[in-house]
């Protein structure tokens, strides 16, 4: 076994770089769905059977005599080409990683198990996004593609975490008035919390409950409005229909948005306590992860706010989707860092 734990540059950098692609490809795909142009391109991998979007009067009545059913609209097309093509190369530099890490595999520390994981994870990815566009935008795909994008990011988050802890002296969380075994359940029950958050979220988008309530702090007037459960988190709903624009009625939209707004409420006081208690840490690791919920949540709560007040302007909307994402992925980093047994994350 290869006892040099130094990370290799090349990893580091192609996880920076990766990184870098993977905040363009949330911002762009949520971007992209909020804009309504999850369908801008009717075909996948390309856009009416070309890698580029028809411009000319010529190609776009080619396209639209090989698509009757999907009008070409330029700007839309493009919005879904480029995040395509930004997935694309997301997904050709996590190759490039996982298969340059198996010269790795035998040295001691590195993360060659994790680096597959992601290789998988783009993989799916890729699947999940050819399904969304032949699927017509089936809410579970759909959703189901917003949480591989967030743990795609957080696994790469991590993967830096555990590549610049690499030849670093192992040093111990030091705890004030909490046992290690409880600052697990925590992280464990913040990952709950927002991974449920998160879906509610991605499923209130995917099926266009956004503004399913109109006011603030109560919804259409009602602080328990009436709701429709069943049919709102019906997940057997058939696939072939083109979900653009959602086909739920209100009752089921404002069940969505109700149970996405209190869910933001549990969730937000759960993490100002762990805050708390994570800033009044001598760890400064620790102290750094309160500090950093406590910012996040925040941000996001007065981004959720302003969707609804403002009826949800995309440069907002779309924050508050790249918020969850970093939410995410700092949730994911504390799990780690409290069940890990080595290294530190001072210099992080």
């Amino acid at each position: 076994m290869n006892t040099n734990t130094t990370a290799p540059q090349w990893s580091l950098l192609l996880t920076y770089v990766s990184l870098a692609i993977v905040i363009c490809v949330i911002v762009l795909g949520s971007w992209t769905r909020l804009a309504d142009a999850g369908l801008g391109c009717p075909d996948w991998p390309g856009c009416y059977g070309s890698l580029v979007v028809p411009q000319t009067s010529l190609e776009i009545s080619a396209a639209e005599a090989l698509y009757p059913d999907a009008p070409v609209e330029v700007g839309k097309g493009w919005l879904e080409m480029i995040h395509r093509y930004f997935a694309t190369a997301l997904g050709f530099v996590i190759l490039v990683l996982a298969v340059a890490s198996w010269s790795q595999r035998k040295r001691l520390f590195y993360p060659f198990v994790l680096t597959q994981y992601l290789l998988a994870m783009v993989i799916l990815q890729g699947t999940f996004g050819a399904w969304t566009v032949t699927w017509k935008l089936w809410p579970q795909v759909v959703t189901s593609h917003l949480l591989g994008g967030f743990i795609t990011a957080s696994l790469l988050t991590v993967l830096l975490i555990k590549l610049r802890r690499m030849g670093q002296k192992v040093k111990p969380l030091s705890l004030t008035n909490i046992s290690h075994s409880r600052l697990r359940i925590w992280a464990i029950m913040a990952a709950v919390l927002i991974i449920i958050q998160v879906f509610l979220g991605g499923w209130m988008s995917s099926n266009y409950a956004a503004l399913a309530c109109s006011d603030l702090p109560n919804c259409n007037g009602s602080w328990w409005p009436e709701m429709d459960f069943s049919q709102g988190f019906n997940l057997t709903q058939s696939i072939g229909p083109n979900y653009l624009g959602g086909l739920m009625n209100s009752e089921a939209r404002q069940a969505i948005h109700v149970l996405h707004r209190y869910g933001a409420l549990i969730l937000g006081v759960f993490l100002l306590v762990m805050s708390y208690r994570l800033i009044a840490q001598k760890d400064s690791r620790l102290r750094q992860f309160g500090v950093g919920f406590l910012i996040l949540f925040t941000v996001q709560f007065c981004l959720g706010v302003a969707n609804i007040y403002y009826f949800l302007p995309l440069p907002v909307a779309v924050a508050h989707n790249f918020g969850g994402a970093c939410l995410f992925a700092l949730t994911l980093s504390l799990i780690y860092v409290v069940f890990s047994k080595r290294g530190r994350l001072n210099e992080f």
